[in-house]
């Protein structure tokens, strides 16, 4: 396995965890961030200890940006390095949009937008010196078809602007060797499907699916690709 420290927020979520598991099957340097679930991410890991060799967990809030900057500095204090961020964290709530109290909306808009934001911005300068480094954000598939949203609305305005910050600091950052790109899931097996919408075969996937494609964005093979949004979502709303 490549000597590379991989980390990934929000680790303890439905999505988080899929991805932990691959990424483990590929670098022996694992970091696992969790915020509320200590108990999930210990047993997280615990599962995958037998195949990286070095796996440690980190508790952070990344809704503030003390609470990035803390959590990258004790990644880098243990690790020495940071070579992959994986930014996982993201809250949602299917609720008309003009029912959403200003706690709602905060709330999605700092775990979807502003924590990437945060965690991108204290990574880079430890990337930027080492002239390399990987960085996956997780979006929402329907951000490229811009329309009418009203039971998730703060939800695809963040992750409509985490794509805007995606592709920013993919230009900014070519000359470092530094990729920035975007998976964006659809229905997912497991996740929370829409009620009273009729599903049809090909239209939900499946973690593992959108944890291949962060796995190959990470890796060397995709060295020559940066500034992209890879939808992973089957034929959903084609």
């Amino acid at each position: 396995m490549p000597e590379k420290v991989a980390l990934i927020t929000g680790a303890t979520g439905h999505l988080g965890q899929g991805v932990v598991k691959r990424l483990s099957q590929d670098y022996n340097q694992l970091a696992i961030h969790y915020y509320h679930n200590e108990s999930l991410a210990r047993s997280l890991k615990a599962e995958i200890e037998g195949q990286a060799r070095k796996v440690v967990i980190f508790q952070a809030d990344l809704t503030q940006e003390a609470g990035a900057e803390k959590l990258i500095k004790e990644v880098l204090t243990e690790f020495g390095q940071l070579d992959i961020l994986v930014n996982m964290p993201g809250a949602i709530r299917n609720k008309p949009w003009d029912e959403l109290t200003q706690s709602d909306w905060e709330d999605i808009i700092r775990s979807n937008l502003e924590s990437s934001y945060f965690c991108l911005k204290q990574a880079l300068p430890g990337m930027r010196a080492r002239k390399s480094g990987r960085i996956i954000n997780i979006g929402f598939h329907l951000v490229e078809h811009l329309g009418s949203f009203p039971g998730v609305t703060p939800y695809a305005v963040a992750k409509t602007g985490l794509l805007i910050l995606t592709r920013t600091a993919a230009v900014a950052e070519v000359a470092n060797n530094i990729t920035v790109n975007m998976v964006s899931p659809g229905l997912i097996e497991g996740g929370d499907l829409p009620a009273g919408v009729k599903i049809k075969p090909g239209q939900v996937g499946r973690v593992e699916d959108i944890a291949e494609a962060v796995a190959f964005l990470a890796s060397d093979r995709a060295a020559a690709i940066t500034g992209i949004n890879l939808m992973v979502a089957g034929t959903w709303k084609m």
